[in-house]
């Protein structure tokens, strides 16, 4: 029902900034809330942020609020994660997320997934 597609994934110095994009479609996508988790090499999945497509306001984890942004674009069909002040520790792969229910996209549970972009931060 819902397809998600990723990209904007790279290299960047300490500091520096990156824009995740995700593009997605679907016949209801637009009832789906959407969602950015992370995963590094030998770590836990990491919720990132979550942002429902009725409403602007969106949801961070602790460890990234006041660096990333979470936004749409004016259709409504693509999300964006502007990434300011990177640090190593953001180094992961980046999956964007959809789910009915922002409880499963917060848990790391979501129904609908992208194929990753890797972010890497060198120090």
């Amino acid at each position: 029902q819902v397809q998600l597609v990723e990209s904007g994934g790279g290299l960047v110095q300490a500091g520096g900034s990156l824009r995740l994009s995700c593009a997605a479609s679907g016949r209801t996508f637009t009832y789906y809330v959407m969602g950015w988790v992370r995963q590094a090499p030998g770590k836990e999945r990491e919720f990132v942020a979550a942002i429902n497509w009725s409403v602007s306001a969106p949801y961070y984890a602790y460890p990234v609020k006041g660096r990333f942004t979470f936004s749409r674009d004016n259709a409504k069909t693509t999300v964006y994660l502007h990434m300011n002040s990177q640090k190593p520790e953001d180094t992961a792969v980046y999956y964007c997320a959809a789910d009915t229910n922002v409880h499963n996209v917060v848990g790391g549970n979501s129904d609908y997934w992208g194929q990753g972009t890797q972010v890497t931060v060198s120090s």
